[in-house]
């Protein structure tokens, strides 16, 4: 299992910028894909980007693509989630993910340790 702690939310103002970090412990990441989640009031939890063992893979909801980047430092145990040019709609509760091993997709169902979560605002 992988303790994952997200941190870096906060209040950003619509076309500012956060960077959210996840760090983890207990079982390294190295072997793992990871991912980024967001889950608003009142909806359910959606994909927001994923990224390869290696990093050089990167996937992003629609919503996102071209705003955010997901990057990762294996030799830190570490996941980044920048995000750029914030809009209000982007306002939710960030969770980072392990991805479960040997399986690719998008699913909430397919990631199996989660972080805690950390609250994105962003004021329009």
């Amino acid at each position: 299992q992988v303790h994952l702690v997200e941190s870096g939310g906060g209040l950003a103002q619509a076309g500012g910028s956060l960077r959210l970090s996840c760090a983890a412990s207990g079982r390294g990441l190295t072997n793992y894909a990871m991912g980024w989640f967001r889950q608003a009031p009142g909806k359910e939890r959606e994909f927001v980007a994923r990224i390869s063992e290696s990093g050089r893979s990167t996937f992003f909801a629609d919503s996102v693509k071209g705003r955010f980047t997901i990057s990762r430092d294996n030799a830190k145990n570490t996941v980044y989630l920048q995000m750029n040019s914030l809009k209000s709609e982007d306002t939710a509760i960030y969770y980072c993910a392990r991805a479960r091993a040997g399986v690719f997709g998008f699913g909430a169902h397919l990631y199996d340790d989660w972080g805690q979560g950390t609250q994105v605002t962003v004021s329009s």
